[in-house]
C-alpha cells in the first residue's frame, strides 16, 4: 500500500465516528429538528461511500434521532409535544433512581470528580462558551449514572440524552433559559455529598420539570442545515 493509500486511511471516518459526529452535532444543537439529511452531500462531506452514511442514518433510525420515510429520505426527528413530556418524565424517574444507587455507594474520590466536573462548566458559563457548557452540562447527568453503577440505568438514561436537545429545539428553541441550571447542578452535588437522597431527587425533579413545564407548543422551526456538521463541535473528548 502507498504513503497516499495510508494516508486517505487514516482521515476517512469510520462508520462509528461519523454516527458520533452527527449525534454530537443534535447534542449541540448545530442540526435543527426538520433538517434534510440527503445521502449524497453527507457522503461528500464526510468523504465516505454511500453505503456507510445509509448504515448511520438506519442506525441514528433505530435511536429515534432520525426519522426515515419511504420515498422521501431522512430528515433529523422532530419529536411531539406528548413525546418530549413522556421523554422529560421518563428521566426524571430514571435519574431518581440513579441519584438514590449513586449515594448509597458514593466515594469520595467521586465528589472530587464532580465537584471538578462543575467548576468546568462554570467557567464555560462564564467564559461566554455556550455549546462547550451545554455539552459539559450533559455530560454531568450521564456521569451520575456511571458512577451509579448500574448498566441497565445508564443505557436509558443515554438513549434519552440523546433525544432530549430535539425536543428542545422543536418546542423551546435555543434559549439559554432552557438549558440545565448550572447552581442546580450544585445543590444535587451538595446533597450527594451529604447523603441526603431526600433532597438530590427532589432538586433533581424540579431541575428536570422547569423545562419539562415549557413543552406545550412548537415555535418556527430553525433549519440550520448540513453545512453545520462542518463547524468545529464544542468538545470532541467528552462523548
Amino acid at each position: 500500500m502507498s504513503a497516499q493509500s495510508d494516508s486517505n486511511a487514516e482521515t476517512t471516518p469510520s462508520e462509528d465516528e461519523v454516527l458520533r459526529r452527527i449525534e454530537q452535532a443534535v447534542l449541540d444543537h448545530r442540526l435543527a429538528p426538520g433538517t434534510k439529511l440527503k445521502e449524497v452531500q453527507l457522503a461528500n462531506l464526510f468523504g465516505v461511500k454511500r453505503g456507510l452514511i445509509r448504515k448511520v442514518l438506519t442506525r441514528l433510525a433505530h435511536s429515534s434521532l432520525v426519522q426515515q420515510t419511504p420515498n422521501r429520505g431522512a430528515t433529523v426527528a422532530s419529536p411531539s409535544v406528548k413525546e418530549g413530556q413522556d421523554l422529560f418524565a421518563t428521566r426524571r424517574v430514571i435519574e431518581s433512581a440513579v441519584l438514590e444507587t449513586l449515594i448509597a455507594r458514593v466515594e469520595e474520590k467521586d465528589l472530587e470528580h464532580l465537584a471538578d466536573m462543575l467548576k468546568r462548566e462554570q467557567q464555560a458559563y462564564l467564559g461566554d462558551e455556550p455549546a462547550q457548557a451545554l455539552a459539559l452540562s450533559v455530560d454531568f447527568h450521564r456521569e451520575l449514572a456511571r458512577m451509579a453503577g448500574n448498566s441497565v440505568l445508564e443505557t436509558y438514561l443515554n438513549d434519552i440524552i440523546r433525544r432530549t436537545p430535539l425536543v428542545i429545539l422543536a418546542h423551546l428553541g435555543d434559549d439559554a433559559d432552557n438549558r440545565c441550571r448550572n447552581h442546580e447542578h450544585e445543590v444535587i452535588v451538595d446533597a450527594i455529598s451529604r447523603r441526603d437522597v431526600k433532597t438530590a431527587v427532589e432538586v433533581m425533579n424540579q431541575h428536570l420539570l422547569q423545562i419539562e413545564s415549557k413543552i406545550r407548543h412548537k415555535p418556527e422551526k430553525q433549519n440550520q442545515g448540513l453545512a453545520a456538521l462542518l463547524r468545529p463541535e464544542a468538545n470532541p473528548d467528552l462523548t
